[in-house]
């Protein structure tokens, strides 16, 4: 079994002021089942780790120390998802194109792990799991 994850619950495991269950949930399950991300997730994810290395909450050598273990992880990247799917799924849901490509993802698997609160709403709505 899969699960998408996007790039919160991915970053809240960097940052310790960030914990929450919904991150814990996701990260035991990674360690049972493999997660599945959209290909701008790798972006995303740095993205938001540089921006705490600019704000001083964690440090490079963390962030070096936390790719480490994420590239241990049982991640997959999705390359190409049905993009009139997530059109559909942004307009419909108010959604930036990189969060509907996340649940047009979850929806072909199931399962997602996010924070974010309008993606957990479109989630739920669209009948997928929230973990």
């Amino acid at each position: 079994m899969t699960f998408v994850m996007d790039a919160s619950i991915t970053a809240s495991w960097c940052f310790p002021d960030e914990e929450s269950p919904a991150a814990d949930r996701a990260f035991a399950r990674i360690a049972e089942e493999r997660a599945v991300v959209p290909a701008h997730w790798w972006f995303e994810l740095r993205n938001v780790l540089l921006v705490g290395v600019r704000r001083r909450r964690v440090d490079g050598r963390q962030i070096g120390r936390f790719l480490g273990v994420l590239r241990e992880l049982g991640i997959d990247e999705d390359r190409r998802p049905d993009e009139v799917a997530a059109f559909d799924l942004a307009r419909r849901h108010g959604l930036t194109f990189y969060d509907a490509a996340y649940l047009e993802l979850a929806l072909r698997h199931g399962a997602i792990a996010t924070l974010d609160a309008a993606l957990v709403t479109a989630a739920t709505a669209e009948g997928a799991t929230v973990v």
